[in-house]
């Protein structure tokens, strides 16, 4: 059963809370976290301390890491961030677009992440990990939301829904991208004793949806103060790290789509032909781009035209793996006829989140930069328990969830 704790955050003030909210620290570039950092306050400076660092310092050298603890200590210091002095559970609501998802934010447990009871769908890169490694150690904190996602549960549903109900929120903005960002803090002994038991008790099973590489940090600082001379019971801060839980119910999972390079080679005919093989291959034109409107079809753009791919049943295999796009895509066109078998590192080939929209795969083809583009039909959050429930994981950027919680809202110290 899954076990949870209640921490106490750290906070910015909140008359300040919507200039220090940020995205996640990996979902932008250097420039774009410089562009939106010019506020002060802004979390950024934190995540990405590289941006007050001079141009072209290494974003993983010790400097970076050093001056995100001295932004973090200073926010600190000028008030802009006071911790709480009781353990509390936190409620997050968002709503985008008119749907909305409520989680219970919360420490989970890092027994349960190497035990399995935190389940992942995902490889991890060694660098990526150690990056967050250097920026736990150095911040002794966790600034970044592992996203979580479980069966809706009842009881907890009911708790957060009437604590929603009978309490003012703590902070209440919407951000420029027209996201609505609520959150609530749970500072009442008996709920937070109630959301443990019942969690503890009733809940098999979390998943990871976003946040693969800050857990498996998390988890790696762990191990490195567990084994050293330090007496551990397994309460410690350290042995948690700080998630967002959402039931499935509520979550929606966006396209992730592709773009390569080059044809391998071969010209657009030739590439076409080559298509056919495993695919029915139709021409949409060039006017609208094309959506997939159900699993098994993608949106090609080659040339100034779009198609219509359809995979025949040929083309894939009825388990939790092969059955996905992402791996119908893989297979069957970027490593048989690109030859890009590895796109963790292959630099051919670039993943376009479908937040961006179909037209920035016009633009990316349209500029030169880019030869093809693909539009995929998005897995389903069932989809992505059966694989994590199976043991499996799925094949890079297979998932874009939406909203993202922003970082700096509330940091997990160690």
């Amino acid at each position: 059963m899954a076990k949870i704790s209640p921490f106490k955050g750290l906070r910015p003030t909140p008359e300040l809370a919507a200039q220090v909210a940020t995205l996640p620290y990996d979902v932008v570039n250097v420039k774009e976290a410089k562009a939106v950092a010019k506020d002060p306050h802004n979390f950024y400076h934190v995540t990405r301390a590289e941006i007050d660092l001079p141009e072209g310092t290494d974003v993983h050298s010790a400097a970076v890491y050093q001056k995100a603890k001295e932004n973090l200590d200073q926010f600190i210091a000028d008030g802009v961030f006071f911790q709480d002095e009781e353990p509390c559970y936190y409620i997050y609501e968002l709503v985008m677009n008119g749907r909305s998802q409520t989680g219970l934010v919360c420490g989970s447990s890092i027994e349960d992440y190497n035990k399995g009871v935190i389940k992942k769908h995902e490889f991890t890169r060694p660098e990526k990990e150690l990056d967050r490694i250097n920026h736990i150690k150095s911040t002794h904190a966790q600034t970044g939301i592992v996203f979580l996602a479980y069966n809706d549960q009842e009881d907890v549903q009911s708790i957060i829904n009437n604590w929603k109900t009978d309490h003012k929120p703590t902070y209440d903005f919407t951000s420029e991208d027209g996201v609505k960002h609520t959150f609530w803090v749970v500072d009442d002994y008996s709920k937070v004793a109630s959301i443990t038991r019942i969690f503890n008790e009733d809940v098999p099973c979390t998943y990871i949806a976003d946040g693969h590489h800050r857990a498996a940090s998390a988890a790696k600082v762990y191990e490195e103060l567990r084994d050293s001379d330090l007496s551990i019971t397994g309460d410690e801060s350290f042995s948690y790290f700080i998630t967002a839980i959402f039931p499935a119910s509520q979550l929606a999972i966006l396209d992730y789509n592709r773009v390569a390079k080059d044809l391998n080679g071969m010209n657009n005919d030739a590439f076409l032909t080559a298509l056919k093989e495993d695919f029915e291959v139709e021409n949409t034109g060039g006017e609208h781009p094309y959506k997939p409107a159900k699993p098994h079809e993608f949106g090609m753009y080659l040339g100034d035209s779009w198609y219509k791919l359809t995979a025949k049943t040929t083309a894939y295999t009825n388990d939790p793996i092969g059955i996905l796009d992402v791996t119908i895509l893989q297979n069957k066109v970027l490593s048989k006829l690109l030859a890009i078998h590895d796109p963790r590192t292959d630099k051919r080939v670039d993943f376009v989140g479908g937040i961006r929209g179909l037209k920035e795969l016009e633009h990316r083809v349209n500029s030169g930069e880019m030869a093809v583009a693909f539009s995929c039909y998005p897995v389903s959050i069932q989809q992505l328990f059966d694989i994590a429930d199976s043991g499996q994981v799925m094949p890079p950027k297979s998932t874009w969830f939406e909203p993202k919680t922003r970082d700096g809202l509330v940091v997990y110290t160690i």
